[in-house]
């Protein structure tokens, strides 16, 4: 990894773009990782930053990973991301300010393909769309590959938690099993959902308590506090929410055997995933489980199949997630660096 301009983040990043429109108010960053296998693909996010260079550093690594989710997910893509800067908390975009990111996607000439993410609807997509042909996410008719990623990305998750705990617990069934679920939004309220089905234990956190009881009590889970979810006795924690949640500090707190979830970017430091293989803890990396979405969409974009041939690649993800635990216990190097050293191979990065 090469650093520069002061961010420790940067890793020899093709591009990073910075976007103004004072028309609409939009302020952006599209970071582009690489293109060394095909366009680089990765959604973007609407979200509020305490400063621009925290907003650069989530591009960074959004991107960076997703470069590696798309090369382990078997997709003939890079990685990208796009980041739009809310001016404050509980903003929403407007559409001029989603037709101007759409025009700066435009101005890359199909280097970067946009789709949704945190903050982001199919709407919004069908807005970027109107200005540059370069997106994917868009509504489509049955059966077809596209639309909204999160029920995607949830089901991928789903299957690499019933992965996990076959691994880490050597539990053939969920029945029983406690997972412990911070962020209840598209992808951790549709994993519940499908836990809750095969009759796990659900113990349910967000930072919108309200959206949490109210999920709790369709499913019978119980709730806690977001700022408690990671510390409760579990037998899987599955981070569902925002990023860099796995620190020294809430790893040492952890009261679980298995980390497994669909959140970005979980771990706050290479650093972390030792800490997790020091104390035992089967983590299965977030950019590997939670390929689903990056899947459905990619396909969609690149004409590639349909929703048979985008579950079909779906129900891959629990083989790469052992493939991945395999090396890692061969070679005692922690999944998380496991991970990475396979992905890097296949962008040719190693």
């Amino acid at each position: 990894m090469t650093t520069g301009w002061g961010f420790p983040d940067f890793d020899d990043h093709e591009g990073v773009h910075l976007f103004t429109d004072p028309a609409s108010g939009l302020q952006a960053v599209i970071a582009v990782h690489s293109t060394a296998l095909g366009p680089a693909a990765g959604g973007v996010r609407f979200w509020h930053y305490a400063d621009s260079d925290g907003a650069i550093t989530d591009a960074l690594r959004l991107s960076r990973g997703m470069s590696f989710k798309n090369a382990m997910a078997g997709l003939p893509m890079g990685g990208g991301k796009g980041v739009v800067l809310a001016a404050k908390q509980g903003d929403a975009i407007t559409v001029p300010q989603l037709e101007a990111f759409g025009r700066a996607v435009e101005s890359l000439g199909g280097r970067y393909v946009t789709a949704e993410d945190v903050g982001m609807s199919e709407a919004s997509m069908k807005t970027i769309a109107t200005m540059t042909r370069h997106v994917s996410g868009l509504p489509v008719s049955a059966g077809s590959a596209g639309g909204d990623p999160g029920p995607y990305t949830a089901m991928g998750v789903y299957l690499g938690v019933k992965a996990a705990a076959k691994r880490g617990l050597s539990a053939d069934s969920m029945k029983g099993v406690h997972v412990a679920i911070q962020g209840v939004g598209s992808v951790g309220g549709g994993l519940a959902r499908l836990l809750a089905k095969d009759g796990a234990r659900l113990t349910l956190a967000d930072v919108n308590a309200g959206k949490a009881i109210e999920l709790a009590a369709e499913l019978g889970a119980e709730t806690v506090a977001a700022d408690a979810i990671l510390g409760i006795e579990a037998d899987i924690v599955s981070p569902n929410a925002l990023g860099a949640i796995l620190t020294a500090e809430s790893i040492a707190a952890l009261r679980t055997t298995v980390v497994a979830g669909g959140a970005n970017n979980q771990l706050a430091t290479q650093a972390d995933g030792a800490r997790l293989a020091a104390r035992g803890i089967l983590y299965a990396p977030d950019y590997v489980i939670n390929a689903g979405g990056i899947i459905n969409v990619g396909l969609e974009y690149l004409g590639h199949g349909d929703r048979a041939e985008v579950e079909a690649r779906i129900a891959r993800i629990p083989e790469r997630l052992v493939e991945v635990w395999d090396e890692s216990d061969r070679t005692g190097a922690p999944a998380s660096d496991v991970a990475d050293m396979i992905a890097k191979r296949l962008i040719g990065r190693s």
